[in-house]
Order: structure tokens, then sequence, then C-alpha cells
């Protein structure tokens, strides 16, 4: 048997020596995946670890030296202090994000509880929803087509419990979506990368579902097809927002002009612009 220490040594080279960038860091939510919390390696780093847990890590290690992303590995990923099981087929929550969610929560809490209804778009895990539902208390409709991110969708509704109405659809098929009602904030993280971005992202992304990250050609084609329907369901005094790619905001906003919507644009923490939202 091998040591809490000494096997948290050893994932952190092998890790380092695999290419993983923040080795450190992926050593230790591998080590707390199989059981070895950062607590208990720092007040009793001599304690012997398991056979079968050194074993069951040799192959979380093997998984991340070959590019499969972190989260899909640990099965769950924290975005906006709530917990999203996450695997294969689904695209991971990024903090990015958060900036939509927090621009769609500001313009919720301002509104009655009984104008609160808000429709997520191309949903993945549900992370948007799933926050708003939770944190806004929200109405919440999520729309996913992939059959597999949809199971994850339903899990962490479940996990989360929240009461959030999944629906298995294509959000541009719309004469099947055409009975769900309007809505008070209408929600999107559509695919957006161009056929460049997709041909250099890293070996990680390369691991997630084409379907959720190419928007075509010019990483535009969701924006035009969403903003071409979608704002005819939105009540007055709606808010339609969408997350955007780095350099996006002029195009996606020309696109909210070209439907009558009047865009504004938002930051993340980093500056750089990552929602496009406009009021009805």
């Amino acid at each position: 048997m091998v040591t809490r220490q000494e096997i948290y040594q050893y994932t952190r080279k092998a890790l380092e020596s695999g290419g993983v960038e923040n080795a450190q860091f992926d050593a230790a939510q591998l080590l707390q995946s199989v059981g070895i919390e950062r607590l208990a390696l720092l007040s009793e780093p001599q304690t012997a670890v398991p056979d079968d847990v050194f074993y069951e890590l040799c192959e979380k290690i093997n998984r991340r030296i070959s590019g499969e992303p972190l989260q899909y590995i640990i099965g769950e990923w924290e975005f906006y202090g709530l917990p999203f099981k996450v695997g294969r087929g689904v695209l991971i929550p990024r903090q990015d994000t958060e900036t939509l969610v927090e621009t769609a929560e500001r313009f919720l809490k301002e509104r009655s509880e009984t104008s609160r209804r808000t429709l997520d778009l191309c949903a993945g895990t549900g992370c948007i929803g799933i926050a708003l539902a939770k944190t806004a208390r929200a109405d919440v409709t999520c729309v996913e087509r992939s059959p597999d991110a949809f199971g994850y969708l339903k899990e962490n509704i479940t996990l989360n419990s929240v009461r959030v109405n999944a629906v298995l659809g294509d959000a541009l098929d719309f004469d099947n979506l055409s009975n769900l009602g309007e809505y008070d904030v209408i929600v999107s993280n559509p695919p957006y990368l161009t056929e460049s971005d997709l041909s250099a992202v890293s070996r990680e992304v390369a691991h997630e579902p084409k379907l959720a990250l190419f928007g075509g050609t010019d990483g535009l084609d969701f924006y035009r097809k969403l903003l071409g329907f979608y704002p005819r369901i939105l009540k007055k005094g709606g808010m339609f927002a969408v997350e955007i790619g780095i350099s996006q905001e002029k195009a996606v906003s020309e696109i909210f002009r070209e439907n009558g919507l009047s865009p504004q644009a938002k930051k993340d923490l980093c500056g750089v612009y990552r929602v496009i939202y406009a009021v009805k």
C-alpha cells in the first residue's frame, strides 16, 4: 500500500508529465473523487490507501492524461454555487455563462413572482434554467434536443431540488414548440463556435459534443434562427438574453436589431462582452 502523501505526489507528477496544465489542482480533485479529501490529505498524510482506491485513481489519471476533461472524469461540477452532473455527451458548465444567469436573475427579481416565466433554449445540463429557478424562483422550462444531455438535465433538476419543466425537443423546431405559451424571459447559450474555432479547440473541448459547440460557418446560425422566431412568444416588457463568443457582440447585436429588438451588451468578469440582451 502507498500513503495519501505518496499517492498525491504520484498523481501530480503523472499529470505534469502528461502535459496537464494545472496538475496540482487536478490532482487534488481526482484524489477527492476517490474519497481522499484535501483535509484528510493534510491532516493524515501517512495513512495508507487501499489498493482498489489506488487502481481506481490510476484509471482516472490515464483518462485525464488522454485529454478527457476533468469534469467528465469527476462526474460533477459547480456552477453558480450549485452542483451539476456532467459527462460525455453534454456541454460542461463554464463560469463565462454565469454572466448570463446574473443578467436574467437581476431582471427577474424586479418582477412579481407571477411574472417570472422563463424559457431556457439549448439547455444542456440545465445549469442556466436551474440556477434561475433556484435563485430567482423563476417558473422555468428547459428545452434540449440531445437525449444524452437531456438525461443530465433531468438528473440535475432532481439533484438541485427545483421544479423545472424539461422538454426533449429541438429549439429550432418551432412547430413542435409553439404550444409552450408566452414568456417573461427567454435565455440561451447556443452553439456559437465557427468552423475555424472548432478546428483549433483544446483536446479537452474536443471531447465535448460538437452539437453543443458548432454554430455554423460564422458561428451565428443559432442567433439568426432563435431571434427570428422566439421574440413572438416573448411578452411585452420581457427580456431576451443570449451568451455570445468573443468578438461576436457587433454581429449578434445587429441580428437583434433586424428582429425589432434594441440590444445591450454586458461584459463578464474578464472584461469580455459575453451577453447580448434586449427588453421587448
